[in-house]
């Protein structure tokens, strides 16, 4: 099958830059040139007029929770909640609509104490308001943090004499349980959670892709694979349910399981899943105030920097693991104290293996990787994947937390540019929709909620901010040979937008409609 597009803009991301006309044949770009030269090969093909639209690369989702964001559709969304009234509400709602019955787990997602009237975190006090008899968690915005019920800590074992896992913390008062915990305490009792009913699930992960597909994006990724996702995982191949490309990073425990479970997807794609490398984290949160930072938070006692969640010597043994087996690591830093562990550590593992480099080593968020950290960055060829979308979601926090000076380096996406570093955005999906061009609005204009300009020297052009959602992204997965431009032999995986987004001005960029979502040849998704 054949297909022709012309009659509008057909953005390239190629040198070339733009292009009268695309040919697609059999789901792969066959040419890329002026309308007549095309017509001439493109008989039979079924021809698309774009009316004055604009043609791009689809979009890549440079880190993302993929199962995370499937779960969160069946999870009551805390999103808009501005109390702990609201917070009660919509879990007592969620119990009522959806008829959950006693004992049966509540999980709520998208609280942010920074929101909220009370300016902290609930406790299982509110939450035991809501229900004695069903165990509830519900989930911080940014999946660091999170707050259970007392039926919930019964059912986890919990008590107050539990210790909290290194890099974790599990809070108390008067040594009684809150309910709250972070960081890895946090991370490894949300494990043991049970799963949804499987049918269920199998039906989320069916939305969740079209909700990917509906920002344009065909590849998505699976960001911290732990071993109890192979059998949802099975289950989807068996069923034929992945449409999109899935790249999957299981955490380093998780990593042979994982492999053996799929040998023929270990770097590789096989029924559009693929195991790209694997995951570590190294730090918190910074609305959170748990990311590890070289400076104390403002307002903090003691000097209180946040804190790391791995040791020097652990972080070595991890991207040594991935050197060995020739996996990719992506490491989680938020703060710049984060960052120095992981640059000091990949430059250690660089002196000894030169080839160290070439797993292309991934910073992911590199919220607060700072511009003096730049260069080093560069050489050591870790690509930063900047969650940016902080700047408008959370930069007034940042501000109170690190001071205006020193937030206006967060997602220092122009030092990047400059030194020509393949930088990369994302949303971390679920804690944010993947919204590209919204992540892209962001990176040109960056302004917080609050209408403050954050970091105006940390501005980057438009065509730049495109990249790194499309040509960039393709590099971070070693597939710039197979996605992220226009050119023949790629993939013609494709976005049609309803106006060219290098043609309005930069404050218009987040109203840049996706019209059409298009993978492999295929339409899979239209407004």
């Amino acid at each position: 099958m054949k297909t022709l597009y012309y009659g509008g803009t057909i953005r390239t991301m190629e040198a070339d830059g733009t292009a009268g006309a695309l040919l697609v044949e059999n789901g792969v770009i066959a040419a890329v040139g002026s309308l007549e030269q095309l017509r001439s090969w493109a008989k039979g093909a079924v021809e698309i007029d774009l009316e004055g639209r604009a043609l791009l690369p689809a979009f890549i989702d440079a880190h993302s929770h993929f199962s995370g964001a499937a779960h969160a559709l069946l999870q009551a969304p805390l999103d808009e909640a501005a109390c702990f009234d609201d917070i009660a509400d919509a879990l007592a709602r969620f119990i009522a609509q959806n008829h959950v019955p006693e004992g049966q787990w509540v999980v709520g997602k998208g609280y942010d104490q920074n929101a909220l009237a009370e300016r902290r975190h609930p406790t299982r006090a509110v939450l035991d308001a809501v229900s004695a008899d069903h165990p509830i968690m519900i989930v911080h915005q940014s999946a660091h943090m999170g707050v259970f019920n007392t039926r919930a800590l019964e059912l986890l074992g919990v008590t107050a004499d539990t210790p909290a896992p290194a890099g974790g913390a599990i809070g108390k008062e008067g040594g009684a349980l809150t309910g709250y915990m972070e960081e890895n305490a946090f991370l490894h009792y949300q494990a043991k959670t049970p799963m949804p009913d499987m049918d269920d699930l199998m039906d989320a992960y069916r939305r969740v892709q079209q909700m990917y597909a509906s920002y344009g994006v065909t590849t998505v990724q699976e960001g911290m694979m732990p071993e109890g996702l192979i059998p949802l995982y099975q289950g989807l191949r068996a069923r034929g349910l992945l449409e999109l490309d899935v790249v999957a990073y299981p955490s380093l425990d998780a990593l042979d399981a994982v492999c053996d479970a799929f040998p023929e997807a270990v770097r590789r794609y096989d029924g559009h899943f693929k195991i790209g490398g694997c995951k570590l984290f190294l730090d918190g949160s910074p609305q959170g105030r748990t990311a590890w930072m070289r400076t104390p938070y403002q307002g903090a006692a003691d000097g209180y920097c946040g804190y790391g969640t791995m040791t020097d010597e652990a972080v070595r043994d991890a991207l040594l693991a991935a050197w060995h087996s020739g996996m990719q690591p992506l490491a989680h830093c938020n703060g710049d104290a984060a960052a120095a562990q992981y640059l000091s550590v990949a430059a250690e593992i660089e002196r000894e293996h030169p080839d160290f480099r070439d797993l292309r080593p991934v910073m992911i968020h590199a919220q607060l990787l700072d511009t003096d950290q730049m260069d080093e960055t560069a050489r050591l060829g870790v690509i930063p994947s900047f969650f940016i979308a902080h700047v408008y979601q959370w930069g007034d926090t940042h501000i109170k937390n690190f001071g205006l000076e020193r937030a206006g380096r967060i997602s220092a996406a122009k030092a990047a540019l400059d030194r020509g570093i393949p930088f990369t955005f994302h949303q971390d999906t679920p804690v944010l929709p993947p919204d590209m061009l919204g992540t892209v609005w962001c990176a040109v204009n960056r302004v917080t909620k609050g209408g403050v300009t954050l970091g105006a020297d940390q501005r980057i052009p438009a065509e730049a901010a495109l990249r790194a959602v499309t040509v960039n992204a393709a590099h971070q997965y070693f597939e710039e040979t197979r996605r992220g431009s226009l050119r023949p032999g790629k993939a013609a995986d494709l976005v049609l937008l309803d106006v060219d987004p290098l043609a309005v001005p930069p404050e218009k960029l987040r109203n840049v409609r996706v019209l059409e979502t298009v993978k492999a040849g295929e339409t899979i998704w239209r407004a």
